[in-house]
């Protein structure tokens, strides 16, 4: 299996487990900044050098021999649940991408017909019921991973325990895991462990949003989003996510973790 989804810094200063929809955008800049003293020149997902990934084929065996050594300090950031499967809907369900295509082809037009689910258009100003829909997309969300029909779950609405797992199982182990909701004083607390080519200061760094403005704005508070039903759709998902990071499951309004994260626990429970 390798590690998928898992990010390093040329210096090898630093270990980073993406986990889509928390920030990583944004935490990618900063580690190639950290190393370079520049920003990428783009969306750092694009990037095919200046940061080793997992997904590049000659960064492979720089990474394993890293995290099988323990010789960089790893570490990654989580968001609510809540707050991340409705960024999920207007990003890659209602959004336009960056290459002006809908997210993965055929996808919307598949919940349009099977899940009633619409999502406005640029030309419209992107009018549409938007708690009806993304409810919708709820039930399509939940089939994806609990019967992985009519398609294997997407990595922007899969559990972040299942991604964090990937990590742990192949022998990796995190020093940090912070929450998007303390992001500045989370990624003070990774640039304060670790020696970088270039200082980094954070209250400087802008926020790099690949789906900004690509879409429609939420027109509501997100706990509008959210009725009894869909709480007990979320919570099926996502139980691992609330326990672990120590979210907030009976308020969808309160996006902030209720108690530090427990790495112990975080190990112990997705390590097996």
């Amino acid at each position: 299996m390798g590690y998928p989804g898992t990010w390093m810094t040329e210096s090898e200063s630093v270990i980073y487990r993406v986990v889509p929809k928390c920030a990583c955008s944004t935490i990618g800049q900063i580690m190639y900044y950290s190393d370079h003293g520049r920003f990428f020149d783009g969306d750092i997902h694009d990037s095919t050098d200046g940061l080793h990934k997992w997904a590049q084929e000659h960064s492979q065996p720089l990474i394993e021999q890293n995290i099988q050594n323990n010789q960089s300090y790893a570490f990654t950031c989580v968001r609510n649940p809540y707050g991340r499967i409705l960024s999920s809907f207007f990003d890659k369900i209602c959004g336009i991408q960056r290459n002006g295509k809908r997210y993965r082809g055929n996808l919307v037009p598949m919940l349009a017909q099977k899940y009633g689910i619409e999502t406005g258009d640029p030309e419209s100003g992107f009018e549409f019921d938007q708690i009806k829909s993304f409810r919708r997309f709820l039930l399509f969300a939940r089939d994806t991973i609990r019967w992985r029909r009519p398609m294997d779950p997407d990595i922007h609405w899969s559990a972040m325990s299942g991604h964090i797992s990937t990590f742990i199982v192949n022998g990796g182990r995190y020093s940090n895991i912070f929450p998007v909701e303390r992001f500045n004083s989370g990624m003070q607390s990774v640039l304060d462990a670790i020696d970088t080519p270039v200082k980094v200061d954070i209250d400087a760094v802008p926020r790099f949003n690949e789906s900004e403005g690509h879409g429609p704005k939420r027109a509501h508070p997100i706990e509008d989003y959210f009725d009894d039903l869909s709480m007990h759709l979320v919570y099926e998902i996502y139980k691992k996510d609330f326990q672990l990071f120590r979210y907030d499951f009976e308020n969808p309004g309160n996006k902030m973790p209720n108690g530090e994260v427990d790495l112990d626990e975080i190990h112990a429970r997705l390590g097996d």
